[in-house]
């Protein structure tokens, strides 16, 4: 990982926030370019999709069609999507990180994208950045802003006021990144609950509660249980390799089935010579650092 340069611009090196950058990708198979803005214009590293609006006739000719991310060739689908994209804001074109904003990944979800993360817990840019590996986030902002430049496809700036967060502890700015968790399917438990009211097994009382009941458990939400915490209990599950496999990260979600759920190490390592399929020293077993959400370990 590289050291943080700041902005080479700013006597103080100090980063620039608050603006909107919009830049261009060029559309597969032809001279056409659509033009996009951000405000984190690193996480264009990890677009795997450009979003229009189903009804918008500026961009009917480009359904189903691509364009081509700049710095790897990947070809990123041109989607319709008339929930999120509003077709009087900007171009009226959005680009989709999936792995790096809520909206964009209700969005990927909607659409069975591809999720890229490209940062590394440190704020780094991770193998997925092409050039760019090893920066840190603001100093690739600057690169990529001026790599775009190079390859022509830099649009232009403009002021846009927005919210930072900011962790309460370090001071340091927040980025949403997907990491796998620990989720409870709660599918199960709120249809119960929602039966033993509908059935008057159950009652709610005052009566007009009744409708928040319904609202919340009617539409449920899988429930994560993992905290990134020093202190509570450990999540027991281990990550399981054999003694000198290579490639094989326990952030990377496509190796999920390596995850072993077990009530001790011994008991994992048992089943762990099932899923690999040799003996118990050649494997490795690494046990996951989180601990239980106190809701969840308490009940």
């Amino acid at each position: 990982v590289k050291p943080p340069r700041g902005t080479p611009a700013d006597p103080k090196g100090r980063y620039e926030f608050g603006v909107l950058t919009s830049f261009a990708y060029p559309v597969e198979g032809s001279d056409e370019k659509l033009i996009v803005a951000t405000t984190r214009l690193e996480t264009m590293l990890g677009d795997t999709a450009v979003a229009i609006h189903p009804d918008d006739p500026r961009y009917t000719h480009l359904h189903g069609k691509h364009v081509v991310h700049p710095f790897n060739g990947r070809r990123i689908p041109i989607v319709c999507d008339g929930e999120l994209v509003d077709m009087e804001f900007g171009t009226g074109a959005v680009k989709i990180t999936p792995a790096h904003d809520p909206n964009d990944y209700e969005c990927g979800k909607r659409h069975g994208l591809e999720f890229i993360t490209v940062l590394t817990p440190d704020g780094a840019i991770n193998h997925n950045g092409s050039e760019f590996e090893g920066m840190m986030r603001y100093d690739a902002r600057i690169a990529v802003e001026e790599a775009l430049k190079e390859k022509g496809l830099y649009v232009g700036k403009e002021p846009n006021k927005m919210r930072l967060g900011l962790c309460s502890r370090s001071g340091d700015i927040l980025e949403p990144m997907i990491t796998p968790q620990w989720y409870v399917n709660c599918t199960g438990m709120a249809k119960r609950s929602t039966d033993a009211v509908r059935n008057g097994e159950l009652k709610i009382v005052p009566a007009e509660h009744e409708k928040t009941w319904f609202h919340w458990l009617d539409n449920i939400r899988d429930w994560c249980i993992s905290r990134q915490l020093w202190w509570g209990h450990q999540i027991p599950a281990w990550f399981a390799t054999k003694k000198g496999e290579t490639g094989v990260l326990k952030t990377d979600m496509k190796n999920n089935d390596r995850w072993i759920v077990a009530r001790d190490e011994e008991d994992a390592y048992t089943k762990a010579e099932k899923l690999l399929g040799c003996s118990r020293d050649e494997i490795s077993l690494e046990r996951d650092e989180d601990v239980l959400d106190t809701w969840f370990s308490s009940g």
